[in-house]
């Protein structure tokens, strides 16, 4: 099962778990061995950011206790937040992390509004630590799952690598940021997955990827599909970023399901 993003609305959250069956009315996990992959972008545009967090970290250890499993990965805000770039952050969530700790030692430097947030989302710091056990790639069976996209040169370059690296810069163990973290077509920010018409060249190139993965598909979030959850390339790549935050006018929320070879979306039911 998989989720996209979900950009601080708490609530969406809540009602895209349970659309995917995974949670019940407590918000405890009832997903049994399911495995949940969230695409990333669990922050800003909304104020619910740390109420997020906090549910996706207790799942994280109540999925494995009934045989299930959750993946969750980082997308381009959660990298934005580690890297000080706040301009996203909404101020209902301004004072959600203040008091965190270890603080940043790269935040001493922060004065103002974002001071508080800096501690604890710049490298080292509590926020950025809990963030760098996540991978920013993960591949369960023969789907692979990215915020972005993968392409050819990033197979190449190594996947594992970039997540080991994005990981120590997370925890401030490296002084600048790896390439693939920031890299306007790296797979936290292409938008070449995104569009709604794929060229075959595209297509080809996202063939020639999988391949190399011993993978059937590629799931992603970051470009949202303002219709609900998409797939091209002859359902070699779905996007599932649907906008349910409330940022985008909180449409209605959707979650992917994978069962074998059979892909099925997952929609919430429309009273009446």
């Amino acid at each position: 099962m998989a989720v996209g993003d979900l950009h601080g609305d708490f609530e969406a959250t809540l009602a895209v778990l349970r659309v995917a069956g995974l949670i019940d009315s407590a918000g405890h996990w009832s997903g049994g061995k399911t495995v949940l992959v969230q695409t990333g972008d669990q922050l800003d545009r909304a104020g619910g950011e740390e109420e997020i967090l906090k549910l996706l970290a207790q799942l994280e250890v109540d999925a494995p206790k009934a045989g299930g499993r959750l993946v969750v990965l980082n997308g381009n805000h959660e990298t934005m937040n580690v890297l000080g770039d706040f301009r996203y952050v909404t101020e209902d969530a301004l004072d959600d992390f203040t008091g965190a700790e270890p603080v940043s030692p790269f935040a001493k430097s922060v004065t103002g509004p974002f001071r508080d947030r800096a501690r604890a989302f710049l490298p080292g710091g509590q926020m950025a630590v809990a963030l760098a056990h996540r991978p920013v790639v993960a591949q369960v069976n023969d789907t692979v799952f990215v915020h972005a996209g993968v392409r050819d040169a990033h197979v190449k370059d190594g996947l594992a690598s970039l997540n080991r690296e994005v990981q120590a810069f997370f925890r401030g163990e490296t002084a600048r940021p790896p390439a693939g973290m920031v890299d306007s077509e790296g797979p936290l920010w292409t938008r070449i997955y995104g569009g709604p018409e794929l060229s075959s060249a595209v297509c080809a190139e996202l063939v020639t990827t999988l391949a190399q993965l011993g993978a059937k598909r590629l799931v992603v979030g970051h470009t949202v599909q303002s219709a609900g959850i998409t797939s091209a390339c002859d359902e070699r790549v779905f996007r599932i970023d649907v906008g349910l935050s409330r940022a985008y006018g909180k449409n209605a929320p959707e979650a992917l399901e994978i069962r074998g070879s059979a892909v099925k979306i997952l929609r919430a039911r429309v009273p009446g």
